[in-house]
């Protein structure tokens, strides 16, 4: 089982990595698989990243057997908190 530590830097490398992948489209997302290999994570993992950020209703999830993300993309709420990160970071 994860750490916080380590569940709190999946959650923000999922959010990053699906932001510089859509660049800001929310029509656009990523393949579960391809985000996990992306990220290096183990699958329960990122399913556990990708259920708390989906409850939070910064990402939407599809699904596949197994609890395993078959497409994840930002929801408008997720990618105006990137934006404003953005923001903050210049």
């Amino acid at each position: 089982m994860a750490t916080l530590h380590e569940r709190e830097h999946y959650r923000e490398a999922v959010m990053k990595t699906l932001y510089e992948a859509i660049e800001g489209n929310r029509l656009l997302g990523l393949i579960g698989a391809q985000l996990r290999k992306d990220l290096a994570l183990p699958e329960e993992d990122l399913a556990a990243a990708c259920m708390y950020l989906a409850a939070e209703g910064l990402i939407q999830v599809d699904w596949a057997r197994g609890n395993t993300p078959a497409m994840v993309t930002l929801t408008h709420k997720g990618i105006q908190l990137m934006e404003t990160e953005e923001k903050d970071s210049d």
